[in-house]
């Protein structure tokens, strides 16, 4: 599993610079920081993203993503022109998804087995959830899964099966095979994860977007909450979503990891 330690070095060098973004570290003290050669550092990078470390950081940037902001919101206005169809395309990966019933909501998983396990990916150890139906849960360094999963499906039969994760994981992260996701929210929350699953890849939008897409621009804080709340990292893509300034502000899985999983897929695209 190279590229989990690929990302290990990627964070920590992502975290440095972000520290220290005012003196604009140089390549050399940033590969000195994750005690790599420049040429080393420069090479894992490429391996990872595709892209030089200076052009990353040019993906990052809040200037890149107000540029982003202003492209995006003609992309997204077809997506949702065309309607909310109940599937998605995310880079090579076709994605498939259906909402619980209000009965099923409420009786947290009653009857349901839910099979749950960790594998690596190239954004760190990744936590699956997953039903006969799809990934119901997918979370990034999560080290109280099972303990959320409990408190979250108190009803439901959970059996650990590694093996099943791995096979569902690297059909998203290196197969590229489509997957099937099943929601697990309020009404209004699932309405605003499809809205999520409509914006592609190598774009971004803020908050009032998706509220005003979703026919309502005084729901921002609302949708904001439904986003923070979202069960299903990287492919119901919250990480799409940064404020109208250009800022990337906080993610449920880390503000660096956000940011390197943006700007791997815009290397991607």
């Amino acid at each position: 599993m190279e590229k989990k330690t690929d990302y290990q070095v990627i964070e920590k060098a992502l975290l440095f610079i972000e520290d220290n973004f005012r003196s604009q570290p140089n390549l050399g003290e940033v590969a000195k920081h994750v005690h790599l050669s420049e040429y080393h550092f420069q090479r894992l990078f490429r391996r990872w993203a595709g892209v030089t470390p200076k052009r990353f950081m040019q993906f990052i940037s809040k200037e890149h993503a107000k540029k982003l902001l202003e492209e995006s919101r003609s992309i997204l206005s077809t997506a949702y022109d065309t309607g909310l169809s109940g599937s998605s395309r995310l880079h090579d990966l076709f994605v498939t998804y259906e909402g619980v019933t209000p009965g099923e909501y409420k009786s947290f998983g009653k009857n349901v087995t839910i099979y749950y396990g960790v594998y690596p990916t190239i954004f760190g150890e990744c936590s699956v959830a997953m039903t006969d139906r799809g990934i119901c849960e997918m979370h990034f360094a999560f080290e109280e899964f099972y303990t959320y999963l409990c408190r979250k499906w108190k009803s439901a039969n959970l059996v650990e099966d590694n093996k099943r994760v791995a096979c569902v994981v690297q059909k998203i992260f290196y197969n590229k095979n489509s997957t099937h996701l099943l929601l697990c929210g309020t009404k209004f929350q699932i309405k605003v994860w499809e809205a999520l699953l409509q914006i592609p890849q190598g774009t971004v939008v803020c908050y009032s977007d998706i509220a005003r897409y979703l026919g309502n621009e005084k729901s921002v804080r609302a949708v904001a909450s439904a986003i923070a709340k979202n069960p299903i990292a990287f492919l119901v893509p919250c990480h799409r979503v940064i404020r109208k300034m250009g800022y990337f502000n906080n993610y449920r899985w880390g503000k660096v990891r956000k940011k390197a999983i943006l700007g791997w897929e815009i290397a991607q695209s």
